[in-house]
């Protein structure tokens, strides 16, 4: 079943309940992301970010409010479900990447797509090149650089279907160069699909056109 729209409504981390936060789009509202439209997500450091991102891909559920995909409540939702909408409909960047750093880059990808078989070598390696990571490929994930690890991590994600891809301060580490190739690509990806992007940063944004930014 196709994932058209995502909405938080009240949603706020229990941890910052008894807390007075500032004025914010998403914590203690009614935010509610698109399938087909882009939107990023921007907050100071502590703000909640990557919590919202777990909320999100159901990692975690600490927190008061609720989650609704197309309108149902998630707290309905059991670990088949989950499985079934991490496997089809959210594709996710973590901020921690969760590269096996003992597997080369291309294992790490492999892993992934292994499961999937969504994306062809030839497509794999094409995203390897403009990249500018295909002299790396080989090479275990835990001896790369982090901006090389992010690169690779962004190939990964990219290799399942989605109808939203969520990625956690993803170019953090990039330069403008290969922000703009990473933003291209994942742009490329998401307008073939129909799919939603959103995207987080507190500092460093990916390069590609919102239709829409929030605050934390």
């Amino acid at each position: 079943m196709r994932l058209d729209n995502i909405t938080l409504e009240g949603m706020l981390p229990r941890v910052f309940v008894s807390e007075s936060i500032p004025d914010s789009g998403i914590w203690r509202a009614t935010a509610t992301f698109r399938r087909g439209e882009s939107y990023l997500v921007e907050a100071t450091s502590g703000g909640g970010k990557s919590s919202m991102c777990a909320y999100i891909y159901g990692a975690r559920t600490d927190f008061e409010g609720r989650l609704l995909f197309n309108g149902v409540d998630t707290s309905r939702f059991d670990m088949t479900r989950w499985q079934q909408l991490r496997q089809e409909n959210i594709a996710y960047l973590p901020q921690d990447l969760m590269l096996f750093p003992e597997l080369t880059a291309l294992e790490n990808i492999r892993l992934k797509n292994g499961l999937t078989g969504y994306a062809s070598d030839s497509k794999i390696e094409e995203w390897l090149e403009r990249l500018g990571i295909a002299s790396r490929k080989d090479s275990p994930a835990g001896r790369l650089s982090v901006g090389q690890q992010q690169r690779v991590a962004i190939i990964r994600s990219l290799c399942q279907p989605f109808d939203f891809i969520m990625l956690d301060e993803p170019v953090s580490h990039l330069d403008e160069h290969n922000n703009r190739i990473a933003a291209e690509i994942i742009s490329e990806e998401a307008k073939a699909l129909g799919a939603g992007i959103i995207s987080t940063s507190v500092g460093n944004r990916l390069m590609i056109d919102y239709d829409k930014t929030m605050h934390l």
